[in-house]
């Protein structure tokens, strides 16, 4: 339904989750993020979803926080609701995403703010339209960083980059954020929709199961030692060496042959 705050669309095995509120710049109400959280954790459960895409409808990706809805909790003096938000919705829409056993897409159209650029971190890759861009609002009115930038932003672009980008926030271009490796690639604004698209199927038609693995295993490795992050290999490679995927990947292989992948 298009007067929903955030659409979904599968086709193809591709699931598109499109933040709708393109009036307000895609901010986040708590409507939204309840109407988010319902969708990932959807897509992430269903078995036909091979790949998933996030995006923003209108000149937004998403600016974050809806400050105006945040004014007035600010206001009501409920302080027991203005400090929910984080662990019962940013917390668990951030992990589902970055947990999924699956790919995931963030198809950046413009500018993504605060845990807007968050959600977009904890994406695996990030097209960006030319006139997109990343600001780490967060210090600006004055609040930590949430929605999971404290684990993705320093594991894109260094620590001390992370600080000074959250010290000292300014939108980044398409471009800066393609040289930092905030952006997997730079597309002119008209052909991000096409691009976006090319690339779901692309990793749609992939070996789902291995591409789950090989995200369980990075993330792991990332806060794990050696010794545990290769057993932790070990255990990924024996689930994806069972799947039908694995003996039709190995069959074409010996046969010159492109292998056609079940997910499974």
């Amino acid at each position: 339904m298009t007067d929903q705050p955030v659409r979904l669309d599968v086709a193809d095995g591709v699931a598109t989750i499109t933040l709708n509120r393109p009036d307000a710049m895609n901010s986040l109400d708590v409507a939204t993020k309840v109407a988010l959280g319902d969708a990932v954790t959807r897509v992430a459960e269903d078995e036909a979803v091979r790949c998933v895409v996030l995006t923003g409808s209108g000149r937004a990706f998403c600016v974050g926080q809806d400050l105006k809805e945040h004014i007035g909790i600010l206001e009501s003096g409920s302080s027991d609701e203005l400090f929910r938000t984080v662990p019962d919705h940013y917390n668990p829409i951030v992990t589902a995403l970055m947990t999924m056993p699956k790919p995931v897409v963030a198809a950046v159209n413009g500018v993504a703010a605060g845990a807007g650029a968050s959600l977009a971190f904890a994406c695996d890759l990030r097209l960006l339209a030319e006139s997109a861009g990343f600001n780490l609002a967060f210090t600006g009115v004055a609040l930590s960083c949430d929605t999971g930038s404290s684990w993705t932003l320093p594991r894109l672009v260094g620590r001390a980059k992370a600080l000074e980008l959250l010290y000292f926030p300014r939108t980044l271009s398409a471009e800066e954020s393609l040289d930092l490796g905030l952006a997997t690639q730079v597309v002119p604004s008209a052909d991000l929709e096409r691009e976006t698209a090319a690339l779901a199927t692309r990793l749609a038609a992939g070996p789902t199961v291995a591409f789950g693995a090989v995200r369980r295993s990075v993330t792991y490795s990332a806060s794990h030692d050696f010794e545990s992050s290769v057993a932790f290999e070990g255990e990924m490679m024996a689930l994806t060496g069972a799947t039908r995927d694995h003996a039709q990947g190995v069959k074409a292989f010996v046969a010159k042959e492109k292998p056609v992948y079940e997910g499974r």
